[in-house]
């Protein structure tokens, strides 16, 4: 499920979460990377995330962020975006974001925004 992301959302679901894991591809793999995006002027900058991150962007800027929750079947924070790159850094425009867990994790803390179990997205 893709939701329009609004940053003020963003920028307080962010603070729920630690690392995140930023997913760039150019061929059949996927490269996967730990990050610590830091949100500016509603765009996630991060640190030299790496030349193979680098190197996928240069073919294709299509990246995914992964937040794993901090409580045991919480919600996984998933943002879709665009990235260009900055030097060594990297700055992902994020066009989509949604806080995701399977129905089978439906034990865990529940979204009070009514969305139910299995998801709570962000934006309007």
């Amino acid at each position: 499920m893709s939701i329009p992301v609004d940053p003020a959302d963003l920028a307080t679901a962010l603070a729920d979460f630690d690392s995140g894991y930023l997913l760039s591809t150019s061929s059949p793999r996927v490269k996967v990377v730990t990050v610590d995006p830091v949100l500016d002027d509603g765009s996630l900058r991060i640190t030299a995330p790496g030349r193979g991150t680098l190197a996928n962007l240069a073919t294709n800027p299509a990246v995914t962020l992964v937040f794993w929750p901090r409580e045991r079947h919480g919600y996984t924070l998933l943002v879709d975006g665009t990235a260009q790159v900055s030097g060594e850094d990297v700055v992902v425009a994020p066009e989509a974001a949604v806080l995701h867990r399977p129905a089978a994790h439906a034990d865990g803390p529940v979204a009070g925004d009514g969305c139910g179990h299995d998801c709570a997205p962000l934006g309007s």
